[in-house]
């Protein structure tokens, strides 16, 4: 059978190789654009799985290509994978704050590309998540619509805030975060809250989670996310 349609946006022609390369040797069917008006008209004509997208493009870059998929009915459930220059961390919070999935920075191992390819459209297109039920992630469980929380069958206390962030987290897994997102979702009232202070309830999650902690990893310079698979 073959696998999903990935969209390429990218103008540098031997990394374009080497991205259509490993992706078709994996299966997946490949559509690519050099030029960012181009990668956005195939972005709604060719309903593609995922998009691969370069942020420095000619014409249209990518993080307004990015916000328009994301305004459009048509495109915003498509999953978007960012591929930014290293260490471009102003770029990769900008591109998360208007919708993007995740991100590979250059130079990357094409094995690893592939493995975000692969993570990402394991999750499904991109929808909100119902926030119902009882969640087990290793030895993690948790209730959402009770409010509580056990880690190894143990029950731990956590503020409002704190079980916000964490329910949020953890159906969310795979996902990162920019503190400004995590603020924008868990944040209730008239609390007033800078987005450091998101850290230090990170810090109090994480120290519920006891052995667990680990579950909730800090992107550097950029914010959280819950690991797949944990």
């Amino acid at each position: 059978m073959q696998k999903e349609k990935i969209l390429v946006v990218e103008d540098e022609d031997d990394i374009l190789e080497i991205i259509e390369y490993n992706l078709r040797r994996e299966g997946y069917r490949v559509v690519s654009s050099r030029d960012g008006d181009e990668g956005l008209r195939l972005a709604r004509s060719e309903t593609p799985s995922l998009v691969l997208l370069d942020l420095m493009l000619p014409g249209m870059d990518g993080l307004e290509i990015c916000r328009r998929l994301k305004e459009d009915p048509v495109t915003r459930g498509v999953p978007i994978i960012m591929v930014t220059a290293k260490g471009e961390e102003s770029d990769i919070v900008l591109g998360l704050g208007v919708g993007a999935d995740d991100y590979v920075s250059k130079p990357f191992r094409p094995a690893e590309l592939v493995a975000r390819v692969r993570a990402v459209l394991r999750r499904g297109p991109v929808q909100d998540r119902a926030e119902g039920g009882r969640i087990v992630r290793g030895g993690l469980t948790v209730d959402i619509d009770g409010h509580k929380a056990w880690v190894d069958g143990e029950a731990v206390e956590l503020t409002a805030t704190q079980f916000r962030l964490l329910g949020f987290l953890v159906t969310h897994p795979g996902r990162v975060f920019t503190r400004d997102q995590l603020m924008g979702h868990v944040i209730r009232g008239d609390a007033l809250v800078t987005d450091r202070n998101i850290d230090v309830h990170v810090r109090a999650v994480r120290k519920c989670l006891g052995d667990h902690r680990d579950m909730i990893e800090t992107i550097r310079g950029v914010g959280y996310r819950f690991l797949e698979g944990a």
